[in-house]
Formats: structure tokens, C-alpha cells, sequence
């Protein structure tokens, strides 16, 4: 992908450590994540990969915590809209690295098949408003570059951790999830900024939310995605978009998405 998108918010380019092996880079508005494996070896994977026009910045973050030179295991993707697919294809072709998506995106990661395009009658909200004109909706097409995650739940590379497949927002979405500290990469099977207000969006104003209205497919499998992701009982939660969120608070705003889903994350075309 190479259109650059004009948007940014004020966490733009900025870095977290989440826990010590799980850190968060946010590109314009899109949150991505490096997961250490083995810290001897600097071994680790990319999960998604940013914005369009985003992959030499996604490098350079890479080498400044691993070393100049470095290269993951693998990229994997929760779902292959243009905000996390950004990169990958001019990452994936120099690193020389497999790509994993779960078996249902892969229409849109193989050039078979565009998402529907946005819809900004979903919300009052500004970015819904411009979501047609700013947002793009083709396939990429990663070719034998990208492989179908195992069927058994378990991630390549990636042993302590299983996904999970989380509909709604893209038929194949997957959330990934560690047993060990109940730590969740929720992708965008909910977020934690209101990401159909530009206002809150810019400001990155924490608050629980579905996933973006404008883009999302199935609002119904989307709120059996969250019931699901409710029941795993994560204890800290990193999304697509937003900040991390953990702990009671956690659990009090899935719970309150789950009851007032219909009213926080349908569509409202009032």
C-alpha cells in the first residue's frame, strides 16, 4: 500500500513497554507490537505492521531495540485492513520472513477480494464522515509469502500463545492471547478511543469501544467476538487503537461493552 493517510493523533510515534517482552509502537494511529521471544537471542515477532508508507519507520523501531540488521521470526496479522497491513509487504519482501493471518482473511491478503468499502453513515462522527475518501478498502496481495494459521489455535514461533478467532469486524480477525499473565492483543475486536471522532481520536481519549463502525463487517459476530474475549478474562489488554488498558478497569469496560454493546458500538444513523 502507498497512499499516505493524513491522519495523526498525539501518540503518534510513540513507544511503551506494556510488560517487559511485550512493546506497543503507535504509527500515526494504529497501534503495533513487538513480542520478544527470547531476549539472548533477540529473537521476536512483528504483530501487524502499520500504516501505509510505514515500513521504514516499523525497520527503524525494530533495530533500535534489537540491533541494527535484526529481523523477526515472523509478522503476524490480526486482520488485513489497510491501518495493519501497511507495511508488510515491503517488510515481509525484505526480511524474508512468513506472514500468518487466520485462513479467513486471506481474499483480502491474496488480491482475490476488496472489504467492502466504508461506511460513514455509521456514525455522526468526523473520520466515519471521511471514511470513504480517506480510508482504502483494496486487497493486498502477499502471494505464497502469507500462511494460514494452525488450525489448533497455536501461533507460530509463539508458544505461550494461542489466537483466538474474534469475527465481526473482518470475517478472519483474530485477537492473540498469552494463558501465563491473561495478557490480550485484541486488535481491533475492541478498542479503547472512539475511533469515529477525529476529536478523540487526535487526543487518544481513553474509552471502551467496539471496533471502528466504519470498516467493521458483522456487527452481530462482533459482539459474540467481545462476549468471547469478556469470558477469557484477559488482565491487561493491548488494542489496534487506543491505550492499554488492565486490571478492574479492564474488566468493568468489557463487561459494559457486552451489556451496552447495542448502544456504544452499532451503528448510529439517527
Amino acid at each position: 500500500m502507498d497512499k499516505l493517510i493524513p491522519v495523526v493523533s498525539v501518540k503518534a510515534g510513540e513507544e511503551q513497554d506494556v510488560v517487559s517482552d511485550v512493546f506497543m509502537y503507535t504509527n500515526q494511529v494504529v497501534n503495533l507490537f513487538f513480542v520478544t521471544l527470547d531476549p539472548s537471542a533477540q529473537s521476536w515477532v512483528l504483530v501487524d505492521a502499520g500504516m501505509p508508507k510505514s515500513a521504514e519507520k516499523i525497520k527503524k523501531e525494530a533495530e533500535e531495540r534489537y540491533g541494527k540488521g535484526t529481523k523477526p521470526e515472523a509478522i503476524i496479522l490480526t486482520h488485513g485492513h489497510f491501518d495493519h497491513v501497511g507495511g508488510v509487504e515491503e517488510l515481509s519482501l525484505e526480511w524474508g520472513v512468513p506472514v500468518y493471518a487466520h485462513s479467513l482473511e486471506m481474499p483480502y491478503l491474496t488480491g482475490r477480494q476488496d472489504y467492502p468499502e466504508p461506511d460513514p453513515t455509521v456514525d455522526k462522527g468526523l473520520v466515519a464522515k471521511m471514511s470513504p475518501k480517506l480510508f482504502p478498502n483494496e486487497a493486498i496481495n502477499l502471494g505464497q509469502k502469507v500462511q494460514s494459521l494452525p488450525d489448533d489455535g497455536s501461533i507460530p514461533f509463539m508458544p505461550e500463545w494461542k489466537w483466538v478467532h474474534t469475527p465481526g469486524h473482518t470475517p478472519g480477525h483474530v485477537s492473540l492471547f498469552r494463558e501465563r499473565d491473561r495478557f490480550l492483543i485484541a486488535g481491533d475486536a475492541f478498542v479503547t478511543v472512539k475511533q469515529e471522532s477525529l476529536a478523540k481520536v487526535t487526543m487518544q481519549t481513553l474509552e471502551i469501544h467496539g471496533p471502528p463502525k466504519y470498516l467493521t463487517m458483522d456487527f452481530q459476530a462482533s459482539w459474540d467476538s467481545v462476549r468471547a474475549i469478556k469470558n477469557l478474562e484477559p488482565s491487561i489488554a493491548v488494542t489496534g487503537h487506543g491505550k492499554p488498558m488492565e486490571g478492574q478497569q479492564l474488566k468493568e469496560n468489557l463487561q459494559k461493552l457486552v451489556d451496552e454493546f447495542e448502544t456504544i458500538a452499532m451503528p448510529d444513523r439517527s
